[in-house]
């Protein structure tokens, strides 16, 4: 398996997807039960590909991905294989980005000495879903990109 096997309750929102996934694979609602009940591991694998196959085409649609800690802001922009990045770094250990607060403060701090700002640029050719997957299992959060925006015309002006 690539990434990880979609929740129950995930499954059960794809259900029509998942229906006709197993229309695909010729497996009817009979043979389903049959073999849910009678060999479960093949059953299992049937998730675990149409999980992979769900989980891949999200992904490749992914153009932002956010991660906040507690001093540390990681920002990325996805753009075909290329992954920009920011990290957003507060040398004050008092600063919490986890929390409307320490967001407010860095908004009126950005340009400060405690504050150190990072740019970066990666090459993910080589699995660049896998790789995408892999900062969303560490927490990040596919978003709209705002914040990756603003910082970038914040530094480009």
């Amino acid at each position: 398996m690539k990434y990880i096997r979609l929740t129950k309750e995930q499954l059960e929102e794809l259900h029509p997807e998942f229906i006709t996934f197993l229309a695909t694979q010729s497996i009817d609602k009979k043979e389903w039960d049959e073999l849910k009940a009678n060999k479960p591991e093949i059953a299992e694998q049937e998730i675990d590909v149409f999980s992979d196959m769900i989980w891949d085409r999200a992904i490749t649609n992914v153009n932002f991905i956010d991660h906040f800690s507690k001093n540390y802001i990681f920002l990325f922009k996805c753009v075909d294989s290329k992954v920009y990045s920011y990290v957003i770094n507060s040398k004050d250990e008092t600063i919490n980005f986890l929390t409307a607060e320490g967001i407010n403060w860095l908004s009126e701090n950005i340009f400060s000495d405690v504050i150190e700002i990072q740019k970066g640029i990666k090459d993910f050719s080589d699995d660049r879903n896998g790789n995408l997957f892999s900062i969303i299992k560490q927490g990040g959060i596919i978003s709209k990109g705002e914040l990756y925006i603003k910082l970038e015309n914040l530094l480009n002006q």
